[in-house]
């Protein structure tokens, strides 16, 4: 059985989670007996905890607000999320930069050595998002593990694993890590690549590391010198300039107020009533006319040359596509 300052710790991170925690529940999370947790409840209400007991079949506390609420408590877990969370938010900025600051300050003065050591060691680069959706999740363990590895500026040696479930496990990669980066609700860390001698951009998820850690490196000069620009522009098909490789003008029929909210990083100018003006880049020529056309209007290509030609191949093989479906339609059924 844990120490009682320890288990009472725990019990309090444990009420600050959710509203209310039946009191078997508790007992089998801090693995005591319900009688103990009705004993540490009370050494909580002493210290000025404002616990409330609910009843029912499921009876059990809930951990009210109020005024004289104690300072909150944090396991190690909790404040090294809590401090990823704020550096993020001070990359980002949205509004909240110096306030996020401020607050890690905060955080860290009241931390202890050991926490504020792998704290401080957390550096992270916000770039523009992606499309949002659902992501793979990432441990914080592994989030300060790679933090680490560019604070020490020691090679990473590590396994990674393929886009492909199904395919081998490829050899061990080493790489000597720079940034790490949130872009879309994705991390990734951003390294040269020893063995193949160039920059890489590595999804964190799929990266599994190995110990020990490889020798210290002088850090390398990252191409264009800025680590926002240099992935976005890997992730649109560029080397580093952050421009995407191809880049169009259309006209739309359809309000700019419309066309804004789904633009991103699209410049969008009103023409008139209904219609405006939309400059855009994309990684291929036929990918920027399809992104013009999931806006389901009218269409009049400005410019240039390989953009009206990028919609010409959509069309033919749209309308392959559709004569396929409606000859598929028209077969005889068994």
């Amino acid at each position: 059985m844990p120490k009682t300052s320890a288990r009472l710790l725990s019990l309090l991170s444990l009420l600050q989670v959710r509203r209310d925690w039946p009191g078997a529940l508790l007992a089998e999370r801090l693995g005591v007996s319900p009688r103990t947790v009705r004993r540490d409840v009370d050494r909580l209400r002493e210290l000025g905890y404002p616990i409330a007991a609910f009843k029912g079949p499921d009876g059990g506390y809930r951990l009210d607000a109020g005024s004289r609420l104690p300072p909150l408590l944090f396991d190690d877990g909790q404040a090294v999320a809590l401090a990823v969370a704020l550096r993020t938010a001070a990359a980002t900025g949205a509004g909240i930069r110096e306030d996020a600051a401020r607050a890690l300050a905060t955080v860290r003065q009241v931390m202890p050595a050991r926490l504020r050591h792998r704290v401080d060691a957390v550096r992270v680069t916000a770039v523009e998002p992606s499309a949002a959706g659902p992501h793979p999740s990432v441990g914080g363990a592994l989030l300060m593990t790679l933090s680490a590895a560019v604070h020490a500026r020691e090679v990473l040696r590590f396994d990674y694993a393929s886009a492909d479930p199904s395919a081998a496990a490829g050899p061990p990669r080493r790489a000597e890590p720079h940034h790490l980066v949130s872009r879309g609700g994705r991390w990734y860390l951003v390294a040269f690549d020893l063995d193949r001698a160039d920059w890489r951009t590595f999804r964190a998820d799929r990266i599994t590391p190995r110990t020990p850690a490889g020798p210290r490196f002088a850090p390398r000069e990252l191409p264009g010198g800025d680590v926002a620009a240099f992935v976005n522009g890997r992730f649109r098909g560029a080397d580093g300039t952050g421009e995407w490789p191809c880049r169009g003008e259309v006209i739309l029929d359809l309000p700019a107020a419309t066309v804004s909210r789904h633009a991103h990083d699209a410049v969008v100018e009103e023409l008139g009533p209904g219609r405006c003006r939309l400059v855009l880049g994309s990684w291929s020529w036929p990918a920027l006319a399809a992104a013009v056309g999931r806006f389901d209007a009218g269409i009049e290509v400005v410019g240039p040359p390989e953009l009206r030609d990028a919609f010409a191949l959509l069309a033919r093989r749209y309308a392959r596509a559709a004569a396929g479906a409606a000859e598929w339609a028209a077969r005889p059924r068994p």
